[in-house]
C-alpha cells in the first residue's frame, strides 16, 4: 500500500497546504536564482549589495525624471547619512555617481548615476532583463493580475506591513478564496 508523502515540516497535510508548499518551493527556487544573479552582478561590477541598490535607485529616479538626494538614499537603504556619504564617496571615486548642487536650492545636493553606470548596468543586466520580460510575454491580463496579487501578498507577508496602509499586513489577514481576485486599496 502506497502512502502519501508527508507534508513539509511546517505545513499541514491538507491539499491547500500541499499546493501552497509547492508554490513556496518554486518561489524559493526563483529567489535562489535571483540571489545568484545578484552575486554575479556584484562580482562583475566589483561592488557590494548596497552599491548596486544605490545604482538601481538612481536609475529608477532618472527614468522617472525624479531627483535623488543623499537623504533619499539613506531612507531607501535604511542607512545613516554618514554611511551613505561613505558609500557615495566610493561610488564617486569609481566613476559611478556624481554629486552636484541643486540648480535652485544651493543647500541641496543631488546624486546622479553617470553614463558609465548606465552602460555598465546595461552590459551586466540587459540580457537577464530581456529574458525576464520574455518570460512574461503571452500572459493574459487576468494571469498578470493573479501573479501580481500573489507577489503583493507575499511581499506583505514577508514584511508584515501593508505597503498601502503601513499597518500590519492587510493582504494576508483574510483567508484565500477559490476565485482569485486582485486586492483593492482600502
Amino acid at each position: 500500500m502506497e502512502s502519501a508523502s508527508p507534508a513539509p515540516y511546517w505545513y499541514g497535510s491538507d491539499s491547500d497546504d500541499r499546493r501552497g508548499s509547492r508554490v513556496m518551493q518554486s518561489l524559493r527556487s526563483y529567489r535562489s536564482a535571483e540571489m545568484a544573479m545578484r552575486r554575479r552582478a556584484q562580482d562583475s561590477m566589483a561592488m557590494g549589495e548596497n552599491e548596486l541598490r544605490v545604482l538601481r535607485f538612481l536609475t529608477r529616479a532618472a527614468g522617472s525624471g525624479s531627483d535623488a538626494t543623499p537623504a533619499d538614499l539613506a531612507r531607501h537603504l535604511g542607512l545613516s547619512t554618514a554611511s551613505i556619504t561613505a558609500l557615495l564617496d566610493r561610488l564617486e571615486r569609481s566613476g559611478h555617481v556624481r554629486r552636484e548642487r541643486h540648480p535652485t536650492d544651493r543647500r541641496k545636493i543631488l546624486v546622479r548615476g553617470t553614463e558609465q553606470t548606465e552602460d555598465e548596468i546595461r552590459d551586466t543586466l540587459g540580457d537577464m532583463h530581456a529574458r525576464m520580460i520574455r518570460a512574461t510575454r503571452g500572459m493574459s491580463d487576468a494571469e498578470a493580475d493573479i501573479v501580481t496579487a500573489f507577489l503583493d501578498r507575499m511581499r506583505c507577508a514577508v514584511d508584515g506591513v501593508c505597503a498601502a496602509t503601513r499597518e500590519p499586513c492587510c493582504l494576508t489577514t483574510r483567508p484565500a478564496t477559490a476565485t482569485p481576485t486582485t486586492p483593492t486599496a482600502a
